[in-house]
């Protein structure tokens, strides 16, 4: 699939499917809302950004010769055919010492790396070595359910239905018969979430659980971003209440998180995330203890301007060892891969970027080789594309597994001053905003509705008094107004005699306030 080409098809069905409802009678208006969806206002030029390489930590059989995990890791974690032990990440070699120093942890790094495993082995580990069958000794906790039936699957590959670790979901999702069997019988490991968790401390229909996690040695929460405000109290509360009900001041505390702190600082970050998990878990979290993301790059250098040339009119290169000693490949991981961050002596992410459209990558290049914009731009998707395709081969994934995010607007609404129809014209903005800009604050914006019907334009405003004369005076529903509808809200015409009712009954007049008011027909 050319992901590029798919795209262009989702925003032009898209497109088709938001201009087929509008429709706008006055010509100036309907000239600036078609020049706003052709400049992309509501979709604009999506974002790419590649998926960085992660450092090699070793295998599960390095670890396990290691005595960092037992022996049986070795055969549960293995993949492939014939089945050999998981090559690990950095990140995930990292966490599984921690663990076996028994220290808590937090692990920061980015999505699809992994961050399951960071825990999963040293649970794994540590159930083996003490024995399964012992009562539950770690419990994860997700904040949606989803999560945790996806992590089901996930146990599953590795540990099968009936291994030698057991693992159940206890979400509040399951049925009558499968929460008693997993009281009766409770698994080594629990996955559930944090409102299950909270009922399963106070009822006592689940007082078995609670007696079968005295002194668990994980606690686990996943997604560790998004226990924040008044819920990330509660949770710190319930996490505090949870080791001292189970008896448990020495259990491991492990959260994950790919979003936890956006300081463009490494030491920053590692400071607050180690901050903010201290507060939630209750316990001295230092930086040593926040495990981030250790990248490396699959090019190396800087071209030059005659080798991006060359390289920009050249083919797209077919091979791995090719690919990767090319120029424009080369300047891609530049742009909108890696960076490398002196002061922390690690490479850090690039942020995204657009390939098309004003500063985009491609008019990037053209300005940096003086060729034209399109063939930069065939060039980078023609990279990109191949990048995806070709596989590493030491880790047999994609070299340059590329993400590309689309941003799609709902429909907006089209505002303008209460002012002769010539006039309002460098006034119209899809912003919501009080003023019209650049007019010094004395020219309010109300918003516009359209009839289905006929397309005349109608400003939506609210009828009220006047705080200094007294007098009735409009402003704009939806901006200083309540949304709530009231008797007093109306649409306003501004127009010549006899207006559009002798066009077509859109409106008809209210009995009670004598306000007109749309009918059936209008939208």
């Amino acid at each position: 699939m050319n992901i590029f080409e798919f795209r262009q098809e989702v925003i032009n069905q898209y497109a088709s499917y938001v201009s087929s409802f509008v429709y706008i009678r006055d010509r100036d208006v309907r000239a600036y809302v078609d020049a706003q969806m052709r400049s992309g206002v509501f979709w604009p030029d999506p974002l790419a950004q590649l998926n960085p390489n992660f450092t090699p930590g070793g295998s599960v059989s390095d670890l396990v010769s290691q005595g960092v995990l037992h022996p049986d890791c070795a055969a549960l974690f293995a993949a492939g055919e014939p089945r050999s032990p998981l090559n690990l990440h950095a990140h995930q070699r990292d966490a599984a010492r921690l663990a076996r120093e028994g220290r808590s942890y937090v692990v920061t790094t980015g999505t699809g790396s992994g961050k399951s495993l960071t825990y999963i082995l040293p649970i794994v580990d540590h159930v083996l070595r003490r024995g399964s069958g012992k009562g539950i000794q770690a419990i994860v906790v997700y904040p949606m359910n989803a999560l945790a039936n996806s992590q089901v699957e996930e146990l599953s590959k590795f540990l099968g239905d009936n291994g030698p670790v057991t693992f159940r979901r206890y979400t509040g999702q399951e049925k009558r018969e499968e929460k008693d069997a997993i009281i009766a019988n409770p698994p080594d490991i629990l996955l559930t979430n944090y409102m299950m968790l909270e009922l399963i401390l106070t009822r006592q229909d689940e007082a078995a659980l609670v007696r079968a996690a005295e002194g668990v040695r994980f606690v686990v929460f996943d997604e560790l971003h998004t226990y924040r405000g008044r819920q990330g109290a509660d949770v710190a509360l319930l996490i505090r209440r949870l080791r001292e009900r189970l008896r448990a001041p020495d259990a491991i505390c492990v959260g994950t998180s790919a979003t936890m702190s956006s300081s463009p600082v490494y030491a920053e970050r590692q400071r607050a995330v180690a901050d903010v998990a201290s507060r939630l878990f209750g316990l001295d979290m230092t930086p040593e203890q926040v495990i981030g993301e250790m990248l490396e790059r699959v090019t190396s250098g800087e071209p030059g301007t005659a080798e991006l040339k060359a390289a920009v009119a050249a083919p797209v290169p077919s091979t791995f060892e090719t690919f990767i000693r090319d120029a424009l490949v080369v300047w891609l991981e530049n742009m909108v891969g890696l960076r490398w961050d002196g002061e922390a002596k690690r490479y850090d992410r690039q942020p995204p970027q657009a390939v098309a459209g004003d500063g985009g990558l491609a008019a990037q290049l053209a300005l940096e080789t003086g060729l034209p914009v399109m063939q930069c731009l065939e060039a980078l998707q023609g990279r990109l594309l191949a990048g995806n395709a070709l596989q590493h081969p030491a880790t047999g994934r994609p070299v340059f597994a590329f993400r590309l995010h689309q941003f799609i607007s709902k429909a907006a609404t089209v505002y303008a001053p209460l002012l002769p129809c010539a006039e309002r014209l460098e006034h119209l903005t899809l912003r919501g905003q009080v003023y019209a800009p650049e007019s010094g604050r004395t020219l309010r914006l109300y918003p516009l509705e359209f009839c289905r019907n006929c397309g005349q334009e109608y400003y939506s405003v609210r009828r009220v008094p006047d705080p200094d004369t007294g007098r009735e005076v409009f402003v704009a529903r939806g901006n200083e107004a309540r949304q709530e509808s009231t008797p007093d809200d109306g649409y306003l015409y501004l127009g010549d005699p006899p207006g559009p009712w002798t066009r077509r009954s859109c409106l008809s007049a209210c009995p009670t306030t004598g306000w007109r008011r749309r009918t059936a027909n209008c939208a």
